[in-house]
């Protein structure tokens, strides 16, 4: 499996696992839902859950066949390719008359969510 992102140079984590900067790669033994994390500085971090089916050589039956028999070796490649989307700061001002309103809330007793 081997995961690419733009821009290149982000952390992959693959099921909480790192395995490296993309592009990265890793192999993989079981079919199934995967979830990928990735970071990287200035992009917002991206948690992506990734279903990964068996191709027709690996059904129960068949995959004796294509493990056992075959004369070659056969490999499943996946490529997961992930735009990454640049995390947006909110300006000095926004922040502290937020955290003015939450303090002031916090004096009556009564917080409310952020708008």
């Amino acid at each position: 499996m081997t995961v690419r992102t733009n821009p290149p140079g982000a952390t992959v984590s693959v099921d909480n696992q790192v395995i490296g900067t993309t592009p990265a790669a890793t192999s993989f033994v079981y079919y199934g839902t995967r979830e990928l994390r990735i970071e990287k500085d200035g992009y917002r971090t991206e948690t992506v859950l990734r279903k990964i089916n068996p191709p027709w050589y690996q059904l129960p039956g068949l995959d004796f066949i294509s493990e056992s028999l075959w004369p070659g070796e056969i490999r499943d490649e996946r490529i997961i390719e992930v735009e990454l989307v640049p995390k947006e700061i909110e300006k000095t001002d926004t922040v502290v008359d937020r955290a003015d309103s939450l303090r002031s809330q916090s004096l009556t007793g009564m917080v409310t969510a952020p708008n």
